[in-house]
């Protein structure tokens, strides 16, 4: 019986993924924009999603504020909780 070779089959290499949100980061951390999230309203009663998001944005109880970069991830997090919480230009 002849003796096979064993082939080494190259790993497909995947594609490196745009970095459009490190860049809008960087773009709005660079430019200054930041806003200043203050929480009014409590979010018992709220579903859980509101929770979590409340939670990203670092507010953990009434009257307390954050002052994040203006970034549209952290706006629509912003636009999730909008009755829950006030927003203002810092």
């Amino acid at each position: 019986m002849a003796t096979e070779k064993k082939i080494k089959k190259a790993a497909p290499q995947k594609a490196a993924a745009p970095k459009k949100a490190a860049a809008t980061k960087k773009m709005a951390a660079a430019s200054g924009t930041k806003v200043k999230v203050t929480m009014v309203r409590s979010y018992i009663g709220g579903t859980e999603r509101q929770r979590e998001t409340l939670k990203g944005l670092g507010l953990r109880k009434i009257n307390s504020s954050k002052v994040l970069v203006d970034t549209p991830s952290v706006r629509g997090m912003i636009t999730k909780v909008a009755h829950l919480v006030e927003v203002e230009p810092a």
